[in-house]
């Protein structure tokens, strides 16, 4: 079977490497792709009582939102109405250019300056994938802080959370269903990314989707959370941003480099999961704000890739 083709939840773990769908509630579903690395993100497809399908998220390259789509067809009718990008990352937004022209892009405000700002960088900093006939394809409805889509049956809330993985964060929120799509505010499995959001900001999200008490959650990255599962990944995740605001704290005053303060505490409570060199790009973040430079200072991917392929012992894989 060709790995882009999805299986059912039933016939798949986590382990196999394979793309399935998740059913999450009556016309709710999670695209998951793992091993959920770099460039390897979830998307997400809600189909309203009219079969009118809204995704969460794009992906990466063209053949894998061919397969996307491929997926959506299955469950809805028409084009899909439109697409939320939970943020301006090129995992989750590279993939609008291959949507109809008439699904809006939807996304916050800063989304799509963002968008617009980054271009197709990633392509030069990631270069293994395949990415295709990329076009770039910035939301073109944003919004500032709330946005409600009243879809045939029941609402979605779309809500910005404040700097936290990045500038323009978004959660995905059902009320009804009591389903919550994070985007990459939460990482399953893997350590999340604050290099050009916030670590205290990054804590308060994890908050506010904890207020929220979602029943379950469709991570960014990895596989969904139920029931238990919920309150324990956002535990976990809270716990590991504490342990790099605390780690920073101390080697910010020792006068240590990040890379330098990384390599230092390199054995720690988190180093099973996966991705363990954002630690150094996690550390730039938290310096800037021990160093006092305003919230928005910019730090951009490439800028601090070198450090963190050092930390991680040579070229870091992108299995996309």
């Amino acid at each position: 079977m060709d790995t882009d083709e999805p299986k059912e939840t039933s016939d798949v773990t986590w382990d196999d490497g394979t793309p399935y769908v998740d059913r999450l509630a009556d016309g709710i579903h999670a695209y998951v792709q793992p091993d959920g690395g770099w460039m390897v993100n979830n998307c997400g497809v809600i189909v309203d009582g009219g079969g009118a399908a809204v995704l969460v998220d794009t992906t990466s390259t063209e053949r894998r939102n061919r397969a996307v789509l491929a997926e959506v067809a299955k469950v809805s009718t028409g084009a899909p109405r439109a697409v939320v990008n939970t943020h301006h990352h090129p995992d989750h937004t590279y993939g609008n250019g291959f949507l109809p022209a008439e699904t809006l892009v939807i996304g916050h405000d800063r989304c799509r300056d963002e968008v617009l700002a980054a271009g197709l960088e990633a392509t030069k900093v990631i270069t293994a994938p395949d990415y295709g006939d990329l076009v770039l394809r910035p939301p073109n409805i944003t919004f500032s802080d709330r946005m409600t889509m009243h879809l045939d049956g029941f609402p979605v809330e779309l809500q910005h959370v404040g700097r936290a993985h990045t500038s323009n964060d978004v959660v995905v929120w059902l009320p009804e269903q009591r389903v919550l799509f994070a985007g990459d505010l939460a990482f399953a499995g893997g350590q999340p990314f604050l290099l050009e959001g916030s670590v205290a900001g990054f804590r308060r999200a994890i908050a506010h989707m904890r207020a929220l008490a979602p029943e379950v959650l469709a991570p960014g990255h990895g596989p969904v959370c139920r029931g238990d599962e919920v309150g324990t990944l956002l535990d976990d995740l809270d716990g590991y941003v504490a342990y790099v605001a605390e780690v920073a704290a101390v080697s910010y005053q020792e006068g240590l480099e990040p890379l330098e303060a990384a390599v230092k505490h390199r054995d720690n409570p988190y180093q099973g999961w996966a991705e363990t060199e954002r630690f150094v790009g996690n550390l730039h973040r938290a310096y800037s704000e021990l160093a006092g430079n305003p919230i928005d200072t910019r730090l951009t991917v490439p800028s601090v890739w070198p450090d963190m392929v050092k930390f991680h012992g040579g070229p870091i894989a992108c299995h996309a």
